[in-house]
């Protein structure tokens, strides 16, 4: 699924947070690296520094990814695995985004923050424009996370996937499936989860007044939650069928609240290392957006996410 990735630079100790997750994902997936560097216009006389730096992680970069292989057993493909790199001059949302297009490229891995000289990397700005407009599968690395057990040091793969029960959502699957197994599935664990969101009581509808023969709101949206868990858990019992047939060891659970704060909160009590999800779906009248779910999951886990768009 996955031959060409790009991975944008800009300078900083931050950006390259995402070293780790690039050297595991080309070594064992045999994926050809391009590191890019967007230098502004208004630095572009230093171009030869930012052109000697590039140099420099290129060169890291394939050392480790053979260094990934050779510990792992994992035998390279035909091709060897190829890391390049590359400086380029303009807009860093632009460029990205330019480069992804004319270049094939299958997946972009990026810090959600860096510096660059004055300027940041920060969600609402070059993660985000890249996000709104990238037709290319997104994984957004948060740097900067004190404690954070490295992606290449982890013991075991925890992969967090949440749907909504419609097929956008499930368009993520193919790629679970690929990041299951890049490392040998048994030592991935995939988890489910589908939120039920619960009915609000109407604003006009009062208790203490409501006529003898007005809907009795309290049961009726007690009994739309029980039916709409149980429709969920038969869902989700679904799906873990459909990915252990790739002997693929994976759990689910339906959770209740509001999606992105439910996504969010379950996250950051279990010790997942990867999120992988849509950017929107569908479920009943609810969307799942950017901007709404997926951006609440986003400002509230520090776990890695590859977002997805539908196509």
């Amino acid at each position: 699924m996955y031959k060409r990735m790009l991975v944008p630079l800009d300078g900083s100790q931050l950006a390259e947070a995402v070293f780790p997750y690039a050297k595991e994902l080309a070594g064992r997936l045999n994926i050809d690296v391009t590191l890019l560097y967007v230098c502004s216009r208004a630095l572009s006389e230093f171009v030869p520094m930012h052109q000697a730096y590039v140099k420099q992680a290129t060169e890291n970069v394939g050392r480790q990814i053979q260094e990934v292989q050779k510990k792992t057993g994992i035998r390279p493909a035909a091709k060897p695995v190829t890391v390049r790199g590359e400086v380029v001059v303009g807009s860093p949302p632009e460029e990205i985004l330019r480069y992804a297009d004319e270049n094939q490229v299958d997946l972009i891995l990026m810090a959600t923050h860096g510096r660059s000289g004055m300027r940041r990397w920060v969600m609402g700005n070059v993660a985000d424009k890249v996000l709104r407009a990238a037709k290319t599968p997104v994984l957004l690395v948060r740097s900067g996370i004190p404690d954070e057990t490295p992606y290449d040091q982890w013991p075991k793969r925890t992969i967090l996937v949440p749907l909504d029960g419609s097929e956008l959502a499930e368009k993520v699957l193919p790629h679970v499936e690929a990041l299951a197994k890049q490392g040998g599935t048994e030592l991935v664990d995939v988890v489910l989860i589908r939120v039920c969101e619960p009915l609000a009581v109407p604003s006009y509808y009062a208790p203490e007044v409501a006529e003898p023969t007005t809907i009795n709101w309290g049961e009726f949206i007690q009994e739309d939650t029980i039916k709409s868990k149980r429709v969920a858990e038969e869902y989700l019992a679904g799906v873990e069928k459909r990915l252990k047939a790739s002997h693929i060891s994976v759990r689910s659970e339906v959770l209740g609240g509001k999606a992105g704060d439910e996504i969010a909160d379950y996250a950051n009590k279990h010790p997942f290392n990867l999120i992988v999800m849509a950017t929107h779906g569908r479920s009943g009248l609810s969307r799942w957006v950017y901007g709404s779910v997926a951006d609440n999951v986003l400002q509230g886990v520090c776990s890695p996410i590859l977002l997805i768009r539908p196509r």
